[in-house]
């Protein structure tokens, strides 16, 4: 792998000049920050460099990760295309508004990779990959187009066709793409924190002080992501009495759910309240916390699915009804059909959710076995793999 390393970036001492563009939300934006330290550590590994731009929106948390991780930045205009099923509803002052600055945003990106003259554009989705990666195109510099979820994103479906390569997440994503895209299309799986796949159980027993926490029952791990999910949290909340009949409970409920549900869970009976952590938000412990988990209850989105199957979690999957295209439904199918989680892909009520999650609990046979179908469809090398792909473009100029 080092002599490849070597032939594509251009030997001991080169320097790889990489743009990287996607955002919007976590789920663009993680996997791109992922492969990038995965071509930095490659490249200095064999004595290269990488030279690296993100171009993304103003204001926006891929600005943010970017500052925080040393990388330059620059920013272009972008519109975002409010869709809806009603095509006259989608002509809307807001989305005419938008679309004028498309062009707008094209004009800066080409300026932007024009004067920077990449090796090679990785985007991965987010409306601001849309700019930029026209640009790669009308300046002919090669562009690998990486996609998280099941489903094409509509930023992506529309790169598709441009890419020079398309890395996709799944298996069943292949059939989605443009016919033209399919024959250099690769799977590369979506790129995982490294970090993710290095906790400690042990630890998170020491670190959160789940000293009331019983190691012969199963624990499960209730997330809405970092802002919380009212949906998840009621429904928990509904079937807690029960839940910890039969298993510790760590609730992540995110800030503004943390004063009602307190109130709500002081009453616990005396013998189940030790099983139960509630907290707002699970930071650098989290991977911790992950190994710990035998079950999670979860969102659905991309990057989860993707922490999920690469740690071999058995999961409860509560799909976010409003995520663009119903991704996050698309998501949880996929695996709920392959027996490799469950979901709730109907009314979610608390007896749904009752329903799917006990026998997991009840059941240890058949929650390893959903981890084990779990673990089948993870890439934990997903960001080495996606790197292998940039650097093959790379050095294919």
């Amino acid at each position: 792998m080092d002599s490849d390393v070597n032939r594509l970036a251009g030997g001991p001492g080169s320097t790889l000049r990489l743009i990287v563009t996607g955002g919007g939300t976590g789920g663009h934006t993680y996997p791109a920050l992922t492969t990038v330290r995965a071509l930095q550590a490659r490249l200095a590994a064999t004595g290269g460099t990488l030279d690296v731009l993100w171009v993304g929106t103003a204001d926006s948390l891929e600005a943010r990760v970017a500052a925080g991780a040393g990388i330059r930045f620059a920013s272009v205009a972008t519109g975002k295309i409010r869709r809806s099923a009603n095509p006259l509803k989608m002509i809307s002052p807001a989305n005419i508004k938008d679309m004028i600055r498309v062009p707008l945003g094209i004009a800066q990106a080409r300026r932007i990779v024009a004067g920077f003259r990449p090796d090679v554009v990785l985007a991965t989705g987010g409306y601001v990959a849309v700019p930029v990666g026209l640009a790669a195109r009308l300046t002919r510099r090669p562009l690998v187009v990486h996609e998280q979820t099941v489903r094409l994103g509509l930023a992506n479906r529309s790169l598709a066709r441009r890419a020079t390569r398309v890395a996709v997440s799944s298996e069943s994503t292949l059939p989605l793409l443009p016919e033209p895209a399919r024959a250099s299309a690769v799977v590369t799986g979506n790129p995982v924190r490294p970090e993710v796949l290095s906790g400690q159980a042990d630890r998170a027993i020491q670190v959160l002080g789940l000293d009331g926490f019983d190691r012969r029952r199963p624990t499960v791990y209730v997330t809405g992501g970092a802002q919380g999910s009212q949906q998840i949290n009621t429904l928990v909340r509904d079937i807690l009495p029960w839940l910890l009949s039969h298993a510790n409970v760590i609730h992540q409920c995110g800030p503004s759910n943390l004063a009602d549900l307190r109130q709500h869970t002081a009453t616990l009976p005396a013998d189940v309240a030790p099983r139960y952590l509630l907290t707002d938000y699970v930071g650098p412990e989290l991977p911790d916390v992950l190994a710990l988990a035998d079950v999670v209850i979860s969102r659905s989105g991309a990057g989860t699915l993707a922490e999920l199957t690469a740690l071999g979690k058995a999961a409860v999957f509560v799909p976010l009804a409003t995520s663009a295209g119903n991704e996050q439904a698309h998501n949880a199918r996929h695996l709920h059909d392959a027996g490799a989680a469950a979901a709730l892909l109907g009314e979610a009520t608390p007896q749904a959710l009752r329903d799917a999650v006990e026998p997991l609990l009840t059941d240890p046979d058949r929650r390893t076995e959903m981890a084990r179908q779990a673990r089948k469809h993870g890439r934990p090398d997903a960001a080495e793999q996606l790197a292998d792909v940039v650097l093959s473009v790379a050095g294919g100029r």
